[in-house]
């Protein structure tokens, strides 16, 4: 006849000891994850689609209550708050895969957007091209440089931003005109030739959006070991 199973080793009892040693410990846990889901968060940047405004390597810290409160592990909204702005940078879900991804707001609803070879037209006003600043070359990949980039600084349609240019690119994926659905918003990467963006998933829905990347929290340099990117410790993104 098998022995009986002390009281104090069985499954409910060993459960109970956990719950009571380590219940702080679990509350802060899922108090953080619903805080990082919720409120704020930071993602890593592992592509260089918004060249040379983010670097592949950069932190991001995201700004999740900016567009509304939403039920945690979810894209359930509690309050509306803001608007997705034009020029602003975002963190979205995509429409096609669920990635979460960074570009930047380029069509709000109701406007029409159109890119006529480089340059972009919002509304029928045409974008403001002016030469970019040199040094934004320094952060950029070894691989990315070889490929000649032009920078370029991009107004009239939002806040003045630089872009990156690829001319061995050039022409690739034009777009519009388009009018932005209601409740849609359309987005670009700011390295143009190389983002895949609106122009090959379509509106993003504004459900989609969880946050606005503010600035950069640390940035790691894959071009020499990792190691931390001088200059971009908490550095805002424009």
């Amino acid at each position: 006849m098998p022995a009986k199973q002390d009281s104090a080793t069985s499954p409910k009892a060993r459960s109970k000891s956990l719950w009571r040693n380590y219940r702080g410990s679990i509350a802060f846990l899922v108090l953080m994850l619903c805080f990082r889901s919720a409120w704020a968060d930071w993602v890593r940047v592992p592509t260089g689609s918004m060249n040379p405004t983010i670097l592949e390597g950069d932190r991001l810290l995201i700004d999740k209550h900016a567009f509304g409160l939403r039920v945690p592990f979810t894209l359930v909204h509690i309050t509306a708050g803001e608007d997705p702005a034009r020029g602003a940078i975002v963190v979205f879900d995509s429409p096609q895969t669920g990635i979460s991804l960074v570009k930047r707001v380029i069509g709000v609803p109701g406007d029409v957007v159109q890119l006529e070879g480089e340059a972009l037209l919002v509304n029928g006003q045409p974008a403001h091209y002016t030469e970019g600043d040199p040094t934004r070359r320094r952060g950029l990949l070894a691989a990315t440089v070889a490929q000649n980039p032009i920078l370029l600084r991009e107004a009239g349609i939002g806040p003045t931003h630089h872009i990156q240019l690829l001319p061995a690119r050039l022409g690739q994926a034009p777009l519009g005109p388009l009018t932005v659905p209601p409740g849609m918003y359309l987005m670009l990467g700011d390295n143009r030739n190389n983002s895949e963006d609106s122009r090959y998933f379509g509106f993003v829905p504004r459900r989609n959006i969880v946050g606005r990347a503010t600035r950069v929290a640390i940035s790691f340099d894959p071009d020499h070991y990792f190691l931390p990117r001088g200059g971009r410790l908490l550095k805002p993104l424009d």
